[in-house]
């Protein structure tokens, strides 16, 4: 899971519902404090993550002329869900991606990012909307540290032994074991703040959610050809290293795409939480282009 850096909102950021055909979502929004809007975004979190991903992002996406939205996912932190677990299949998700977008489109360029398994969610909402025929509402789409399939197998076997334990634990026992496994790997604690942040989001998932959003990622189809046909700009962004998908694939996926690709220095898995300043210029310098 993505560790936002700060909790803090900017100035230039406020927490609100956003209203949709599909529902309502928990969003972060932040707006340019002075000039012209150059155009939205909507950021999409991964498994096990929200909005708060992207904290660190929606400062410097604003200063740049965005407005910039970032998203709880159905069955995700503030944004909650039913407990049938068909309500999480990714088709289900992209449709929720699209309810966002018919929202915020409209007023200027409307770009789409999703970061890991939130990229793949974004994928599936573009090849809906291309399927249907429609007109595509966005400008472009960045996949961020996501791949063009299932997860690597190291990855893979820990996300089934997750959703095995769904299927006896609660959440809160799950959380303690696997506070105890990064004790005895020696990964360092976040400050108390965010330990309690990092705490409260885990508990406040569906399960069901967290089942089907985990199968998919284990089982994942690559779809890259289908999504290099709809002609959309890309952009594909990931750290030097990356457990979920390596870098390699990634590179390769963007081969694929014909895409631009950003590799961020000193970033692993959460580019947009490890090296936001990087991340944003990069993001900043695609969508103006």
């Amino acid at each position: 899971m993505s560790t936002p850096p700060f909790l803090t909102l900017p100035g230039c950021v406020r927490a609100l519902r956003l209203e949709t055909a599909r529902g309502a979502f928990a969003a972060l929004e932040a707006l340019p404090r002075t000039g012209a809007v150059r155009g939205t975004a909507l950021l999409v979190p991964g498994f096990t993550g929200s909005k708060e991903d992207f904290i660190a992002l929606l400062e410097p996406l604003a200063t740049a002329g965005y407005r910039v939205l970032a998203v709880d996912q159905r069955g995700q932190y503030e944004t909650g869900g039913p407990v049938d677990p068909a309500a999480y299949r990714i088709d289900e998700l992209a449709g929720d991606v699209l309810a966002l977008s018919a929202e915020l489109a409209g007023d200027g360029p409307l770009h789409l990012l999703g970061h890991s398994f939130g990229g793949q969610v974004a994928r599936q909402a573009v090849l809906a909307a291309a399927d249907g025929r429609r007109e595509l509402p966005w400008r472009s789409l960045t996949l961020l540290a996501t791949g063009p399939g299932a997860i690597a197998p190291d990855e893979a076997a820990r996300t089934r032994l997750l959703i095995d334990a769904l299927g006896t634990m609660d959440l809160e026992s799950i959380w303690q074991v696997m506070r105890r496994m990064d004790q005895d790997k020696g990964v360092p604690a976040p400050r108390p703040e965010i330990s309690d942040f990092l705490h409260r989001r885990w508990l406040a998932n569906v399960p069901q959610a967290l089942v089907s959003m985990g199968g998919h990622l284990v089982a994942a189809p690559d779809l890259v050809a289908e999504l290099a046909a709809t002609g959309l700009p890309r952009l594909v962004v990931s750290g030097e290293q990356d457990y979920a998908w390596p870098v390699e694939e990634q590179s390769r996926m963007a081969e694929r795409l014909a895409a631009r690709q950003v590799v961020i220095a000193g970033a692993g898995h959460s580019p947009n939480a490890e090296q936001p300043a990087a991340t944003a210029a990069a993001l900043a310098e695609f969508w103006a282009d």
